[in-house]
């Protein structure tokens, strides 16, 4: 018997490719072929993909960036695409075809329903982005990483969760050290958009920590390039000992040791602290379409397990009285990881895995 294909569409960027990637590993351990549709972009965050994955780039294109030619000619691009995955559909034929978002979905997307084909898509965010909302209507299945996700009327959605690395899984739930009196640590991150306001406040708000709370404490701060002068100057004019780079590489670990995380909501940030269960500072980046990273803080903000910052009232005193309310306060603290931690979906990905294989036995 033929191994069935398994078609996974997805845009340029990390969050929407991490999950992507995920799926493709569960689904060719499970003997499928898989193939991977994306763009320029997409590809080069393709390199973790399982080598038996074919990778096919599409012609898409969005209008949110280029000139006006360049806009001018996006239908047309968005044609080709869409006629070039109907064609190479009718040569071989998938079982389940999975949007992931981001405009290099939609030729896929747009072939699977041109030819009845079973489709589905997951969102990471708690807002659908916007060839996800387009799509949503029309496709078999609206898997949702974030809880609650505003959802068109009459769209149904089923909560899977996002899927995170396999690092973070080896780190899920990982015992939680209240804060107390001994060495402490603060992990601060943000995403490459939206990290800067965070290099501005935060070393300010730990220095503007009572004396006590301020002498044990750790931090690792990622911060942009271009910032990281001044971060690792302020840390050190308030006498904190602080370890800043651009980018950590073993974040999981740094998350399951940490007594409280400050960050950004996006949907992979998100995941990663409710999966492995932290107490956490959430400020969403204004930003963000839709506000979306608002609705992705809704739910451990909800529970009980972070506290939510808008960007317009952060400001150093003010982020530095919710960190001494945390970090004073050790069973308080206790319970938010364990508020997160129940929030957390350790089986995202086997619970798409569920829906693909559903999807496939109904064709059948």
């Amino acid at each position: 018997m033929a191994q069935p294909l398994l078609l996974i569409a997805a845009g340029g960027t990390g969050g929407h490719m991490f999950p992507a990637q995920a799926l493709a590993e569960a689904m060719v351990r499970r003997g499928w072929r898989v193939k991977l549709s994306t763009d320029a972009r997409g590809a080069r965050y393709a390199g973790g993909f399982p080598h038996v994955v074919q990778i096919e780039q599409v012609s898409s294109a969005t209008f949110a960036r280029g000139g006006p030619l360049a806009k001018a000619l996006v239908p047309a691009r968005i044609a080709g695409g869409v006629a070039a995955a109907v064609a190479g559909f009718l040569r071989d034929r998938p079982a389940v075809v999975v949007g992931f978002g981001g405009y290099p979905s939609i030729p896929a997307l747009s072939a699977a329903v041109m030819l009845r084909l079973p489709r589905m898509i997951h969102e990471q965010n708690g807002v659908l982005g916007r060839v996800n909302r387009l799509f949503a209507p029309r496709v078999d299945a609206v898997c949702c990483g974030t809880w609650p996700t505003d959802l068109p009327e009459g769209v149904e959605g089923y909560h899977t969760g996002n899927p995170v690395r396999a690092a973070v899984l080896d780190r899920a739930a990982a015992p939680y050290i209240p804060p107390g009196d001994y060495p402490m640590s603060l992990v601060v991150i943000g995403g490459s958009q939206g990290a800067r306001i965070l290099s501005d406040v935060v070393p300010a708000a730990v220095a503007a920590l009572p004396d006590w709370l301020r002498a044990n404490l750790r931090v690792a701060h990622q911060a942009r390039e271009e910032d990281l002068a001044r971060v690792m100057r302020a840390y050190d004019e308030a006498g904190i000992l602080a370890e800043v780079q651009p980018f950590f590489t073993d974040i999981p670990r740094r998350l399951s040791e940490a007594q409280l995380v400050i960050s950004r909501s996006g949907a992979s940030s998100v995941a990663d602290i409710s999966i492995i269960g932290r107490p956490a500072i959430l400020i969403p980046y204004a930003a963000a379409t839709a506000d979306h990273q608002s609705a992705n803080a809704r739910g451990l903000v909800d529970a009980q397990a972070a506290i939510l910052i808008p960007e317009s009232a952060l400001d150093p005193a003010s982020l530095s009285e919710h960190m001494a309310a945390v970090l004073s306060q050790p069973e308080a603290a206790r319970q938010m990881a364990r508020n997160a931690l129940a929030r957390g979906r350790p089986d995202a990905t086997e619970r798409l895995v569920e829906v693909v294989e559903h999807l496939a036995r109904k064709e059948t």
